[in-house]
C-alpha cells in the first residue's frame, strides 16, 4: 500500500465511522473556545470544561477578562495544570484581544500566535474550527497515531507532522481529520496499550503490521 492509497484508506475508514468528529471541548463562540483551548493544554478536555462552566459565567468576554488581576482569575483555574501560567496567559490575551483587536479574535494564525498562551498549535485549533480554515492542530495525539498508521514519516517535530498530514490531506477534509486523529488516540490508539484488536484501521496501520511480524515488543 502506498501512501496516496493509506490515506485514502484512513479517510474513507473516518468518513464511514465518524463523519461528524468535533472538539469535546464545550464552548458558545469564539472567545470560549479560545479560552478553553489555552486551558487544555496538556490537561483534559474533561477537567477542562468542568473548570470553564463557571469560569464562562464570571469571565463572559474579553473585556471582563482583561478587567480582572491575577489573584481573582486563578482560584477559578487552581485545578488546570499550570494554573499560574495559564491565569497569566489568559489575561494578557484578553488584554491584547480588546487593545489590538477591538475584543475579536483573529482570523490568521499569525494574529493568533501573536496573543500570550497562544501557540501554532492552538492557532490551527481555532482557524480550523471557528474559521473552517484547512489548517491541521498536531498535538500529542495526533503525532503519535499519523506516525503509526504510516500517513507521516520520520516526522520529528509537530510541525513537520503538520506539513506532511496537509500535504496528503484533500482540504475539505483536513479540520475534521484533526478531531478524527485526536478521538483515536484518546480512546483507541492509546500511548502504552493500543486497543489494536479493536481497532477498525489495522488493515492499513503500519505499526500493527510490524507488530504482526514480530518487530515490536
Amino acid at each position: 500500500m502506498n501512501k496516496k492509497e493509506r490515506y485514502t484508506a484512513v479517510i474513507q475508514y473516518f468518513l464511514t465511522h465518524t463523519p461528524h468528529a468535533e472538539t469535546e471541548l464545550l464552548y458558545n463562540n469564539p472567545f470560549e473556545l479560545l479560552v478553553a483551548v489555552i486551558l487544555s493544554a496538556q490537561c483534559t478536555d474533561k477537567r477542562v470544561n468542568i473548570v470553564t462552566q463557571v469560569l464562562f459565567n464570571v469571565f463572559p468576554t474579553a473585556q471582563k477578562l482583561a478587567n480582572t488581576d491575577f489573584d481573582t482569575l486563578f482560584p477559578y483555574i487552581r485545578s488546570i495544570s499550570y494554573p499560574n501560567n495559564k491565569t497569566k496567559h489568559l489575561i494578557g490575551m484578553a488584554n491584547m484581544l480588546v487593545n489590538d483587536f477591538e475584543g475579536k479574535v483573529p482570523e490568521s494564525i499569525d494574529d493568533l500566535v501573536k496573543l500570550p498562551g497562544v501557540g501554532r498549535k492552538t492557532a490551527n485549533v481555532i482557524v480550523s474550527v471557528v474559521y473552517h480554515q484547512p489548517a491541521m492542530a498536531v498535538d500529542t495525539h495526533v503525532f503519535r497515531v499519523s506516525a503509526r498508521l504510516g500517513l507521516t514519516t520520520n516526522a520529528k517535530t509537530p510541525h513537520q507532522a503538520e506539513t506532511q498530514l496537509v500535504k496528503n490531506i484533500p482540504d475539505e477534509y483536513i479540520a475534521t481529520a484533526h478531531h478524527w486523529l485526536i478521538l483515536h488516540g484518546r480512546y483507541t490508539c492509546l500511548a502504552r496499550t493500543p486497543k489494536c484488536e479493536a481497532c477498525g484501521l489495522k488493515p492499513f496501520c503500519k505499526f500493527y503490521q510490524k507488530k504482526l511480524a514480530g518487530t515490536l515488543v
